[in-house]
């Protein structure tokens, strides 16, 4: 791979976040309820959900990073340009000349249907990152790193998300976003014992009660989170689903209930919660504050057609927070319009 330029021995002036692991493009259908065999348009979107946690978190305010892999193709520079215009930094991206830019389908079946379909074979640019395209001084320094369990899934991502990991050690704030997807993964039990190794260098946790179940042996929200805890975390988040997200540390327990929203698209709606999780960990916002704000950004994303556009600003997760529409009684109908008008790449106002 063509080594990356990382810009000396430290992030840039301002650079308060880097994430590690996937990127892409998203192509989503510009009809729902539609399977992909009768959709006839589609909308092309950055994607990758530690690309899109960086980009929630800097429609917060943040100046994020991403170490990634791209394709020596169109995609590949699409996807860095997109980053850039949404404000993330590319700086850290690796162009792989013999891999392409891997795309992600979707369908859309509201509330709760979106298959998704990864083309990430055989390998994908992300998953080829070695330990020496890092800029290991920058993951040392900057205020927040986020990686995924994707990333550990194989070689040679693997062994550079341990260097970057080692180089880091347990510092305030490494955050691991549990993130299992079962198809890139030989076994369960290959996934866990990645997992636990990867919980020694973590100070938060994120994830579904699946997930917990792959890292820690548990499912039921309290168990999995106090096992989160045991492994050395300061915070565990465990999202609940329709009970809400359940927050711990080891004097505080905090269960924060979920928005009522009109669900469009679900996908992206963990992203949306990583780039606030950021967010209040970077502002040291309290937990309960801080995961009443993940919630509703991350239901924000449910009701919006894209994913890295959609990231809400903080004045629209306050206007949710106090009642009112962060769309602005804009219709499905309506979003797809504008979205067809602005050919799918336009930032929301």
């Amino acid at each position: 791979m063509a080594a990356a330029d990382p810009q000396g021995t430290a992030a840039r002036p301002g650079t308060d976040i880097i994430t590690i692991g996937r990127s892409g493009v998203d192509l989503y259908p510009l009809q729902i309820a539609t399977g992909l065999e009768d959709v006839q348009s589609f909308g092309k979107f950055l994607g990758g959900s530690p690309t899109n946690v960086a980009v929630a978190a800097a429609r917060l305010g943040h100046r994020p990073a991403v170490v990634t892999g791209v394709g020596d193709d169109p995609f590949g520079r699409y996807v860095v340009q997109e980053m850039e215009r949404l404000g993330v930094s590319g700086r850290f991206a690796v162009t792989d000349p013999d891999l392409n830019t891997p795309i992600t389908l979707c369908e859309i079946f509201p509330p709760d249907d979106f298959p998704l379909y990864f083309y990430r074979r055989p390998s994908a640019p992300d998953l080829q990152i070695t330990p020496e395209d890092l800029d290991l001084d920058a993951i040392r320094e900057v205020p927040l790193f986020w990686f995924s369990g994707t990333g550990l899934s194989e070689e040679p991502s693997r062994a550079a998300h341990h260097a970057a990991l080692q180089a880091r050690g347990r510092t305030v704030h490494t955050v691991f976003d549990l993130d299992y997807r079962p198809m890139f993964w030989s076994s369960i039990e290959e996934a866990r014992e990645q997992y636990r190794e990867a919980l020694q260098y973590a100070t938060v946790a994120v994830g579904n009660k699946e997930e917990c179940e792959v890292a820690v042996g548990e499912t039921e929200p309290e168990r999995a989170a106090d096992a989160l805890l045991e492994a050395g975390v300061q915070i565990a988040v465990v999202k609940q689903g329709p009970k809400g997200v359940l927050g711990k540390t080891a004097d505080e327990r905090v269960v924060v209930a979920p928005n009522m929203i009109q669900v469009i698209n679900g996908l992206g709606a963990g992203d949306s919660f990583g780039g606030s999780l950021c967010h209040g960990l970077l502002t040291g916002a309290d937990l309960e504050t801080t995961l009443t704000r993940c919630n509703a950004a991350g239901a924000i994303v449910t009701s919006r057609l894209e994913c890295s556009t959609a990231m809400p600003t903080s004045e629209e997760i306050d206007l949710l927070i106090d009642g009112g529409d962060p769309n602005h009684g804009q219709t499905v109908e309506q979003m797809l319009a504008a979205l067809r008008g602005r050919g799918a790449e336009g930032a929301p106002a």
